[in-house]
């Protein structure tokens, strides 16, 4: 079932940039690439630096700490299959733009 958030305003993350969004406790990188948006977990898992600071090329983002490449599309670490990025479902609405994060944890 989809949980749709609204994460930021279109005009806060220009065509080519990335952003950082805190939405239910969560650190998020908010990638506005040619191609549309993508949502990708913020917290480097090299040494936890943060990605919605980093470098966008195309949907390639680099984190500012060490240099580790993800692909926003996949999560996929660019050197190790063995590393992935939690990635979610993003979507446009007029201005605005959510991100899915499913069902509600339960408790």
């Amino acid at each position: 079932m989809s949980r749709w958030i609204p994460v930021a305003l279109i005009s806060e993350c220009p065509e080519g940039e990335c952003i950082e969004r805190i939405v239910e406790g969560r650190v998020i990188a908010l990638a506005h690439t040619l191609n549309g948006w993508y949502a990708i977990d913020g917290v480097c898992a090299h040494q936890g630096g943060p990605l919605g600071n980093g470098t966008l090329c195309q949907t390639l983002l680099t984190c500012p700490w060490h240099g580790w490449q993800f692909d926003v599309a996949t999560g996929q670490n660019r050197l190790s299959s063995a590393v992935r990025q939690q990635v979610w479902e993003v979507r446009q609405d007029d201005e605005q733009v959510y991100v899915d994060f499913g069902e509600y944890p339960e408790g």
